[in-house]
């Protein structure tokens, strides 16, 4: 497990969908992102990332097993496209963030964001907005063990 750092985060326009449900239905939304901007000539300028609007380990877990949470996907492109009833074009913001790097399976990642979370209150910040989940590799090219997630909290 890496260390957290603090760094400057970009805006991004990106394609993005958002439903209420199981996280287990990002791989699939991911995969309907990326195929509409296939679809739409768009060029990709960076990994899917998971937008997490729940704002604790218990409110991800209750929301999760009561098929409640509030799953958004994006994936940064450019150019631009219109919107459909299922797929927006915007602007994620960018801030200040704390980062810590994942190494392991997704259901693993519990401690990870126990240790970003202990950081953020021994440095006497606050969490100031929803966390970010960027895959930085492919599950179904590497073993899980290989597996790479960026988190991001933005941070006051």
């Amino acid at each position: 497990m890496s260390e957290v750092t603090v760094v400057q985060v970009e805006p991004q326009m990106v394609l993005g969908t958002r439903k209420r449900g199981k996280y287990d239905q990002i791989p699939g939304m991911i995969g309907m992102v990326c195929q509409f901007a296939v679809e739409k000539g768009m060029q990709f300028q960076g990994p899917p990332v998971f937008v997490c609007h729940e704002s604790s380990a218990e409110e991800v877990m209750k929301a999760d097993s009561e098929g409640t949470a509030d799953v958004e996907i994006v994936v940064p492109v450019s150019g631009k496209t219109e919107d459909t009833p299922d797929i927006k074009f915007y602007e994620l913001p960018g801030g200040t963030m704390a980062r810590i790097i994942h190494k392991g399976p997704y259901e693993e990642c519990t401690r990870t964001y126990e240790k970003l979370f202990a950081w953020v209150a021994e440095s006497g910040k606050s969490i100031a907005g929803p966390t970010r989940e960027v895959y930085l590799n492919d599950p179904n090219e590497v073993p899980p063990e290989e597996i790479l997630t960026e988190i991001y909290a933005p941070i006051e």
